[in-house]
């Protein structure tokens, strides 16, 4: 199990590299993007944390060059303060999460393990049901010949369903499965995507399936229409 981290504050990748070492994570640094994206490519890691801001290349076009060479390493982003654009921006290049500066390193380290933990558990085929069809590599879903648009939470949520089909699956088991570490909110948050989702995978197909169990959850299955 070997981290990358790119980080082009020497204090801040110090300090980093110390704590996650402790925590049992051998650690290789790189202090600016260019020298990143060649040990990215190059090297073999299991994770790798990745500041936006770094000199010859920045975060997002590292990000973004990493995923265009077909490398889906998880990564994990270090955002500006308040940057919801930045943080936008983080997840549409192909991040997997982002951290917002300054950060709390027990945070860092609960981030870095649940990501590694849903990589460990990430099945690359192809899943379909019915005629509902999702890449979890690519991250893209179709039904039929048709793709449809999903934002990353979006998709999520929709993964998690599909490789379950046919499990009545409750908002705590959503929840627990898409948010993980980081839901502090309203859990009916659970039944805004799921209403996303009817209206972009079922609503314009004229299918039905992604059914309400009532007073148990949600289940996904072949066309209930």
């Amino acid at each position: 199990m070997k981290l990358l981290l790119v980080e082009d504050d020497k204090k801040i990748a110090t300090t980093v590299k110390r704590g996650l070492e402790a925590e049992g994570f051998p650690v290789d640094v790189a202090f600016d993007g260019n020298d990143g994206l060649w040990m990215a490519t190059e090297g073999s890691y299991d994770l790798i944390v990745l500041d936006i801001l770094l000199p010859g290349r920045n975060g997002f076009k590292v990000c973004a060059d990493i995923r265009g060479a077909g490398d889906w390493t998880p990564i994990l982003m270090l955002t500006a303060k308040d940057g919801d654009l930045d943080e936008a921006e983080a997840l549409d290049t192909g991040a997997d999460d982002y951290l917002t500066k300054p950060f709390s390193f027990p945070v860092l380290v609960a981030r870095v393990r649940a990501l590694l933990r849903r990589a460990a558990g990430r099945n690359p085929a192809p899943v379909i049901v019915d005629d509902l069809r999702i890449d979890p590599v690519e991250r893209r879903a179709w039904r039929s010949d048709d793709e449809i648009a999903l934002t990353t939470r979006e998709f999520d949520v929709l993964e998690f369903l599909v490789r379950r089909a046919g499990q009545v699956l409750s908002k705590q088991e959503i929840l627990a499965g898409v948010w993980e570490y980081d839901f502090d909110g309203d859990p009916n948050i659970v039944e805004v995507y799921v209403g996303r989702l009817r209206r972009k995978i079922d609503e314009p197909h004229g299918r039905r399936t992604l059914t309400t169990v009532r007073g148990a959850g949600y289940r996904l299955e072949a066309d209930g229409a």
